[in-house]
């Protein structure tokens, strides 16, 4: 009998993300930010989408941590508050990119409301930034070290809950 892989469930109220292992048991909790405009599924919302995902792609392995990512390409930058200050309206992804494909078509798989088409990822965060409370322009934001530490547990294809 096969085992089933980890699973990532995304608590939009609480901001809370917990990775399981096949037998449910939690194997990491962690802080997070998702959308400051809330949950939604619109292309251009810049909200934080709903229900059954999978991750469709691993971005950054084996970069250091802090690496700015652009455009999924690392820009052989490390992020300081001094490269904040130069570019203040950068949205900030760093260290490492989980891209998220959803799997409930009409709802955040196709058209207007995909999730892998709208560029929405788990990734890193300056440090600076508040985990907790909602700030993002629509992915999950993670402390850095946090961010490394699942991105090792999880492989392509794990599946992701976003309950809002």
């Amino acid at each position: 009998m096969a085992v089933a892989p980890n699973t990532i469930e995304v608590d939009v109220p609480t901001q809370t993300l917990t990775l399981k292992d096949s037998q449910g048991r939690i194997l990491m909790q962690t802080k997070v930010s998702t959308a400051r405009n809330g949950v939604g599924e619109q292309a251009g919302s810049e909200k934080t989408p709903r229900g059954a995902h999978y991750i469709r792609a691993k971005i950054g392995a084996g970069l250091p941590p802090n690496s700015v990512l652009i455009s999924r390409r690392p820009t052989n930058e490390i992020y300081s508050p001094q490269l904040r200050t130069a570019f203040p309206n950068r949205d900030w992804i760093l260290t490492r990119i989980l891209w998220l494909c959803g799997l409930e078509h009409g709802k955040n798989r196709l058209g207007k409301v995909d999730t892998m088409q709208r560029y929405i990822y788990i990734h890193g965060c300056p440090d600076e930034d508040p985990m907790g409370v909602p700030s993002s322009r629509g992915c999950v934001k993670m402390r850095n070290r946090e961010l490394i530490e699942l991105f090792d547990r999880v492989a392509p294809g794990t599946r992701v809950t976003i309950k809002g």
